[in-house]
């Protein structure tokens, strides 16, 4: 039997304080999804202690990594290491889900 805690329904999923919906959520791995997120100025740099995987839906994005910039596009998909430095700089409107592991306590 599957455990009914663990399934997210459509339109049930709480947002974060950054706006994202904090999807599935396991021991080791939660799911989020950044929904039609506005271009802009990137937020400045930041670290984290989970690996986070994603995936882009729709739109365009530049994932500065270190000193590294890639262009991210419906269909690719990245990967920012625990510890890296990073942000995000939207260019047009965005929609992807990532995966963090292990999963972002600030989403709980």
């Amino acid at each position: 039997m599957i455990d009914t805690n663990v399934i997210v329904k459509a339109g049930t999923a709480p947002r974060g304080s950054a706006g994202q919906l904090n999807l599935a959520r396991g021991e080791r791995t939660a799911l989020r999804m950044w929904d039609h997120e506005a271009p802009g100025e990137p937020k400045p740099a930041s670290t984290r202690t989970y690996e986070t995987v994603g995936y882009v839906i729709d739109g365009r994005a530049e994932l500065h990594l270190g000193a590294t910039i890639v262009a991210l596009a419906e269909g690719d998909s990245w990967v920012v290491p625990a510890g890296a430095s990073h942000t995000y700089r939207i260019l047009e409107t965005f929609t992807a889900i990532e995966a963090t592991s292990p999963p972002d306590d600030a989403a709980a």
